[in-house]
């Protein structure tokens, strides 16, 4: 399938994220749908795009052509009557997504691939109300869209390989970097990993074995440095799977297993502890740290997205 029309739907974050993503490839047109456009609608984008420019990541040349290949549309039948593919960044309640779609299929051809970007949910309940359920597909981008290269395609258990090659393909010729989920599964492939670790982490601070500070120090000075380059099983049978299997013969049974939330989040609920929204979580963050953060965050990512 030859993908030249991708229609966003949703100009939230994630949504003029995709759209900078889509419109970098000159040879794509692309829709960004909002329900309602109010003032600058390119603000944003123009923003993101800005920063990558002081950065030495991006041109001013680059920057007009991603705008000028970008339309912004309220109404959902034009956004979407004459697209190719379709990615919705709606809120992450299932039935918004649901009739979403359902919605869509009015309007679309039925050869085109409607994706969704959760972070989680199942698409394949995503896809439950739609009547051509072999082309839906999950396309999920990690924060910031626009920065980070990994794009998690999930295949649902109607999802028909045309559809997720046709994906695959339009997330490399974007410059991303894709991977197959081959089964539905909640978290997909990356959130599984991320949330295993987190686990790990809150049980050591509720233990007592590590403050929180501690736990991130050991993580960002530590394997944290080599995991951009080193997977884990990679890692794995560079040290042997001997060794792997010796380690994880010990220390298996001494690691967190509980299948609820660590006890410590309800405590800073509880509290009103909500992180950087309440300035309190984990550790303390003033308006400054919060800033430096955030900062230090897209700093690194716009040097990395220079050395791809």
């Amino acid at each position: 399938m030859n993908i030249r029309k991708i229609a966003v739907i949703g100009a939230g974050m994630m949504g003029n994220a995709l759209a900078h993503v889509f419109a970098s490839n000159p040879s794509l047109e692309v829709t960004l749908r909002s329900r309602n456009i109010e003032g600058d609608p390119k603000a944003p984008i123009e923003k993101s795009i800005d920063l990558m420019i002081a950065r030495g990541a991006a041109t001013k040349n680059q920057k007009e052509g991603i705008l000028s290949r970008i339309c912004f549309e309220t109404d959902l039948k034009i956004a979407t009557s004459d697209a190719d593919f379709v990615i919705e960044c709606v809120p992450e309640i299932m039935e918004i997504k649901q009739d979403l779609f359902a919605e869509i299929e009015n309007y679309c051809r039925p050869d085109t691939i409607l994706a969704t970007n959760t972070s989680v949910m199942s698409v394949t309940e995503i896809a439950a109300k739609c009547k051509i359920k072999e082309r839906v597909v999950g396309a999920h981008f990690w924060n910031p869209g626009h920065l980070i290269p990994l794009v998690e395609v999930v295949k649902t258990e109607y999802s028909t390989m045309e559809a997720i090659d046709a994906t695959m393909k339009l997330m490399f010729d974007c410059d991303k970097k894709p991977i197959l989920c081959k089964k539905d599964v909640p978290g997909f492939v990356a959130n599984r990993l991320q949330h295993a670790l987190w686990r790990e982490a809150f049980y050591m601070v509720q233990e007592g074995i590590a403050d929180p500070k501690t736990v991130d120090d050991a993580c960002k000075y530590g394997p944290g440095l080599r995991w951009s380059v080193l997977g884990p099983m990679e890692n794995s049978d560079m040290v042997g799977i001997s060794l792997s299997h010796n380690i994880h013969n010990y220390i298996l049974k001494f690691l967190a297993d509980n299948h609820e939330p660590s006890p410590c989040l309800k405590e800073m609920l509880d509290r009103g502890d909500m992180g950087f929204s309440s300035g309190q979580g984990w550790q303390s963050w003033t308006p400054e740290a919060m800033d430096a953060s955030r900062t230090m965050l897209q700093e690194y990512l716009i040097d990395s997205f220079k050395l791809k």
